[in-house]
């Protein structure tokens, strides 16, 4: 009998264990995304992700939004100080790849570093055995779960064909849904080997691509790519990668064609 109840009290606490974070987030986040900052909204306004949308999507990123600012910590980094408008502008860049579902791929992340500028990474290589140290600079790196990195001023020069938070938040986003691992399916490794195949034409004629040549570097930096194409240039990457643009609508359930 003991044991038993035993038994009971274990698989009742292991219940709990796993509920109860998931009850109280949800909890937290309904609080979150009720309005009630005026202040917050003035700012959401006046961010180039909210002058894209139509109408009727703008209250649903606000309310992401809302949520966004609420769990994450803004970190400024190399002497810079962040602001709300800093805070507001990233976030509002990253909650448009979450308008078309409820799923709440950032959960693990826990901090955006801003740097004003580039920053400068190492990296070590090893070619026949001897390993080598080199520093790049980066605009923006995504490479673990609970972290992204952003320089500010690229940041700020978001538009046709570049924007560098939908970049890293493609990268994130890829690492939740295990996209370009596998779990996007045969048909989007199809569409994938299809679309390297028109960019190495590209490439090799010269010819103009709405998809930049860096996107040859792996899987993942051509999802990264493709999904900046996908936000910014919407027209023009279905129109040059039809298949491209619908596996993407179809990941992200939006359809930015539709945005002003």
């Amino acid at each position: 009998m003991w044991a038993f109840a035993i038994v009971l009290a274990l698989a009742a606490s292991t219940i709990a264990a796993i509920v109860l974070p998931s009850f109280l987030r949800e909890r937290r986040r309904r609080v979150l995304r009720t309005p009630g900052n005026d202040l917050l909204r003035a700012r959401l306004a006046r961010t180039r992700a909210w002058k894209r949308l139509p109408v009727e999507l703008r209250s649903r990123l606000e309310e992401r939004v809302r949520v966004f600012l609420g769990e994450r910590e803004f970190i400024g980094c190399g002497g810079l100080k962040i602001s709300e408008p800093i805070r507001v502008t990233i976030a509002a860049e990253a909650c448009l790849l979450l308008l078309g579902h409820d799923r709440h791929v950032y959960d693990e992340l826990q901090a955006i570093l801003v740097y004003p500028d580039e920053f400068v990474v190492s990296d070590l290589s090893e070619e026949y055995g001897i390993v080598t140290e080199e520093s790049r600079p980066l605009s923006g790196q995504s490479w673990d779960t609970s972290r992204v990195i952003l320089s500010w001023q690229d940041v700020t020069e978001a538009g046709p064909g570049y924007n560098v938070v939908i970049h890293e938040f493609a990268h994130y986003h890829d690492y939740a849904a295990g996209f370009t691992a596998g779990l996007g399916g045969s048909r989007w490794t199809s569409v994938v080997k299809a679309a390297f195949d028109t960019l190495e034409a590209a490439e090799a004629e010269e010819r103009p691509c709405v998809l930049d040549p860096y996107s040859l570097e792996s899987d993942a930096e051509f999802f990264a790519v493709a999904t900046e194409a996908f936000i910014e240039e919407p027209d023009s990457l279905q129109e040059d990668f039809p298949d491209v643009y619908d596996e993407l609508a179809r990941l992200y359930e939006i359809d930015p064609r539709l945005w002003s």
